[in-house]
């Protein structure tokens, strides 16, 4: 093997150096039965952090107005506390929080379904932890996602 693809494979990642070996990973959603692209498939990453800027920035913003008084760190624990209210009870009705309708979103069980009240709440909590959000599969879901057998698609 030349050094320069040894190299190469390392700075690319092991997926990478995995496909170029000829390992064949599928498309992202493939595994969950899901389109490759369109109303259905996975939802692309940036999609996801925009609805989650979009979402914080709204809670923020009711924090500051409704219950900081011009303190720092109580608008942060408050927003924090809005953001799971909010997180709980749209996606635990609509499937979607303000942020995910705006970039065509919506959070569905893996079977295709709503999700139950039980795991919206455990997906809340631990999106709110932000460290399980944080970590994904090949499919691009966050643990939150994984432990809640949720899967968020494009509308």
């Amino acid at each position: 093997m030349d050094n320069r693809q040894a190299i190469g494979s390392w700075l690319s990642g092991p997926r990478q150096a995995a496909e170029d070996m000829g390992a064949d990973f599928g498309y992202r959603g493939q595994q969950l039965g899901l389109p490759e692209e369109g109303p259905g498939a996975i939802a692309p990453l940036g999609r996801r952090f925009g609805a989650v800027v979009v979402d914080w920035a709204g809670c923020m913003l009711i924090a500051y107005g409704l219950f900081a008084q011009g303190n720092q760190q109580t608008m942060g624990n408050w927003a924090l506390g809005i953001f799971l209210v909010l997180s709980v009870l749209t996606v635990g009705t609509v499937g979607s929080t303000p942020g995910k309708r705006l970039f065509g979103l919506r959070v569905v069980a893996e079977n295709g379904g709503r999700l139950g009240l039980g795991r919206v709440l455990l997906r809340s909590l631990l999106l709110c932890l932000a460290i399980p959000a944080l970590i994904w599969d090949r499919d691009g879901r966050g643990l939150h996602d994984r432990l809640a057998k949720a899967i968020q698609v494009r509308i």
